[in-house]
């Protein structure tokens, strides 16, 4: 009796232990079907380039990658705004792979990617969105006795964050004005600095650039009576016949406290946001359909951004489009420019 008692309980647990393992190994199996079938994509981190805080680069810069994160979805992206030295800095850390998207002028860009005017070579970035004409001018105070670009000769002039590359286009502007860069006396610094130079007449007169209304300006003009430079007609004709990047801008009146006429500017190369040619296609194309398609919401956060629209988001400026971007403008109706 007890024999056969012994037999019975080693086949029940013989029976409960082959249970166990085909449980444990359908559980196991189960396991993995749902994990093929619903992979977690890895988080992608992007580096977006902007420029010092104090002017439009940064402001729209941030509101970008802010609004990019909140419309991300199941891309699984963490996009982060990066203050730099501006323009020039931004190319060459694209180059170096230390960032994938960046805002920069689209006059410097120009001269990078054909290794000229000082570039030591030829960088291989990408326009991606065009983004608003960047307004650049010679401010000064209403009593200086500036009253044209010609005064400046032998002034001491500030010319925006060093290492941006204002260079770039106030050279030219000089030269259609009968001056060059060293006919000025040259100061630097971030355009949060202009606010300080101007005030305590440490210069004469700072080229102020960026989108509509620039920040910086903006407090120039309400702690002091300021005359924006004028531009020189003739001058500003000869600059649009010789590059693709310039082009006449007018800011409104009333823009900035004090300025009461409609001023004719100089739109001295559009911002744009940009990458490396070697980007990835999708990503680019993704990217640039979150910015374009949440444009409003970026604009609710700096008003230049309000100046991206169909018929100028792909405005060609000189700088070849990634594929990514042109795949984009062709499938949502944009209309863009080729170089």
């Amino acid at each position: 009796m007890k024999t056969v008692a012994n037999k019975k309980c080693k086949c029940v647990w013989a029976g409960l232990l082959l249970s166990w393992i085909a449980i444990t190994l359908n559980g196991c199996g189960s396991s993995t079907s749902d994990s093929e079938n619903k992979p977690t994509s890895k988080r992608q981190f992007i580096n977006v380039g902007t420029a010092p805080t104090g002017g439009a680069f940064f402001t729209v810069g941030s509101a970008i990658c802010e609004v990019v994160n909140a419309h991300s979805g199941d891309l699984n992206w963490r996009v982060a705004a990066e203050s730099t030295g501006g323009s020039m800095e931004n190319i060459r850390l694209l180059s170096q792979g230390k960032i994938q998207f960046a805002m920069s002028n689209s006059s410097i860009t120009y001269f990078a990617v054909r290794g000229t005017q000082g570039w030591e070579q030829a960088h291989e970035v990408r326009s991606v969105l065009t983004l608003f004409p960047n307004i650049a001018m010679f401010v000064t105070l209403a009593d200086s006795g500036i009253q044209s670009i010609a005064d400046l000769k032998g002034k001491r002039v500030y010319l925006g964050p060093e290492g941006a590359g204002f260079e770039y286009f106030v050279e030219p502007i000089l030269e259609a004005h009968g001056l060059s860069l060293i006919d000025l006396e040259l100061t630097y610094g971030s355009q949060q600095s202009a606010v300080d130079l101007i005030g305590d007449r440490a210069v004469v007169a700072a080229m102020i650039g960026g989108g509509t209304p620039n920040p910086a300006l903006s407090q120039i003009a309400q702690a002091n009576t300021i005359r924006l430079v004028p531009y020189d007609p003739a001058a500003v004709q000869k600059l649009i016949q010789q590059y693709p990047f310039f082009e006449t801008a007018t800011i409104p009146a009333g823009t900035y406290k004090g300025v009461d006429s409609e001023y004719q500017g100089l739109n001295v190369g559009s911002a744009h946001l940009i990458t490396h040619a070697s980007a990835d296609e999708q990503t680019v194309y993704d990217f640039v359909r979150l910015v374009y398609e949440n444009r409003e919401s970026i604009a609710e956060k700096h008003r230049a951004a309000s100046n991206i629209k169909p018929d100028t988001a792909g405005k060609a400026n000189g700088t070849e489009f990634h594929p990514g971007a042109l795949r984009y403008f062709r499938e949502s109706g944009v209309s863009a420019g080729h170089e």
